[in-house]
């Protein structure tokens, strides 16, 4: 008959470890990143989250912000009541509503190889697909529709570069003696 495994064996104190360091990281773990600079700044530590978000003026359960007309099987009308509460930080909800009003920056930019590659096939076959498709520099065999896409998101991304190098094209070249 086989042995117990000793489940009860004398655990020894490690020295090496940093008790007060150890508790540090697991309330850094236990209390989650808030990604907001404006509801960081207002959060108090001490407060529960729907107190906290109450008081920023925050939905913590949408279906007690929002009342909602239950009907019942008898025919009764019954409204779940919403939450009243005080806003004390109304601060935070303006930050909020002027952060979301700002239109967003498009900062979708290609790679200097995909430049590259449009510019050597507008040079070589202006506007024509269907020879850009047929080029030997065509290394990933980019069908036709592939690479008028690929153009225009050259022209869309960067319009002032692809204007510049259209009209470099046209421009005819002075000639060397």
């Amino acid at each position: 008959m086989p042995k117990a495994k000793k489940s009860g064996k004398k655990k020894k104190f490690n020295y090496n470890q940093d008790r007060k360091k150890l508790k540090k990281q697991f309330i850094k773990k236990s209390n989650p990143r808030i990604e907001n600079a404006h509801i960081r700044n207002a959060w108090d530590n001490q407060k529960s989250m729907s107190r906290n978000l109450l008081e920023m003026g925050l939905a913590f359960d949408p279906n007690r912000t929002v009342p909602i007309r239950k009907q019942r099987l008898v025919g009764e009308v019954r409204e779940t009541k919403a939450a009243v509460g005080a806003v004390t930080k109304p601060y935070v909800l303006n930050q909020l509503e002027e952060e979301a009003g700002r239109p967003e920056k498009d900062t979708k930019t290609l790679s200097s190889d995909l430049v590259e590659y449009v510019q050597y096939m507008v040079r070589e076959h202006k506007d024509n697909y269907k020879a850009m498709a047929r080029d030997e520099k065509n290394y990933y065999q980019d069908t036709p529709k592939q690479i008028k896409r690929k153009i225009n998101e050259y022209k869309r991304c960067h319009p002032e570069h692809y204007a510049a190098f259209i009209s470099s094209l046209s421009s005819p070249r002075p000639m060397e003696f």
